[in-house]
């Protein structure tokens, strides 16, 4: 049977590793790339057998794809520290790749805000690429918002994985800086630009988009929230890009 890697990119997560791990111990293999952390992530890491290495950060898509260079085994399950892999979703991933018949497969995830599962606004089911044959693909080397991609035909999976994306408001407001400071760079690589237009509607769309097209409003409070939480980090991310654009960054 076809052993299976899973890897994990980390940095300062204590508080979310160890759920992590304990979700994928069944794995041949786990490989953890650590990009500075000052908290107890690396020894609960090591704790659990993982492979740890300590490296500068890179972006997200080049750190996964230095941590699948690293794996002893070409199919890979990649997942976040804040993600959990459910009995289910093991045994179908251990089914799907004994079957040799993809690959990859794309995984739903099943996203959380606070203790809430969120149904609506785009979030569910979300599908992602993450469990691939590193052989034939890999991630695209974004320093955010990456995504993986095989040559070769591709299956679903039905179990989701479960994402603690955020435990509330301010959980969400301490990693949007980074997160778009990261998306503005990428842009400006890109050589895209922010005028005052896409400042004044870009947001609005963001959040009619969530909050209406895709029936956030049936999420009540939660939907209004995320739907406004989004709209502020699509203007955020664009008036960075605009500022670095004018060398003012």
């Amino acid at each position: 049977m076809e052993k299976i890697s899973v890897t994990i990119i980390a940095l300062n997560e204590e508080n979310n590793i160890r759920e992590c791990l304990e979700s994928v111990k069944w794995a041949d293999e786990i490989v953890v790339s650590d990009s500075g952390s000052v908290d107890r992530t690396i020894e609960i890491c090591r704790g659990f057998g993982a492979k740890v290495y300590s490296d500068k950060w890179y972006g997200f898509g080049k750190q996964k794809n230095l941590c699948a260079a690293r794996a002893a085994n070409d199919f890979i399950l990649n997942i976040d520290a804040d993600e959990r892999v459910t009995p289910e979703l093991r045994d179908e991933i251990l089914k799907a790749v004994k079957s040799g018949n993809m690959a990859g497969y794309y995984i739903p995830r099943k996203n959380f805000f606070g203790d809430r599962w969120i149904r609506r606004c785009g979030w569910y089911p979300d599908y992602n690429l993450r469990l691939y044959s590193k052989g034939r693909g890999g991630f695209s080397e974004r320093l955010v918002h990456e995504a993986a991609s095989v040559a070769g035909p591709k299956g679903y999976l039905k179990n989701p994985l479960v994402h603690r994306t955020y435990s509330g408001i301010s959980d969400y407001m301490a990693r949007m800086d980074r997160y778009s400071t990261l998306a503005a760079r990428q842009m400006l690589d890109e050589g895209k630009d922010a005028g005052l237009t896409d400042l004044a509607f870009r947001p609005l769309f963001t959040f009619f988009k969530m909050f209406v097209l895709k029936s956030g409003f049936l999420e009540g409070a939660a939907g209004f929230t995320l739907s406004g939480l989004y709209a502020c980090y699509t203007f955020t991310k664009y008036a960075k890009l605009r500022e670095l654009k004018r060398g003012l960054g």
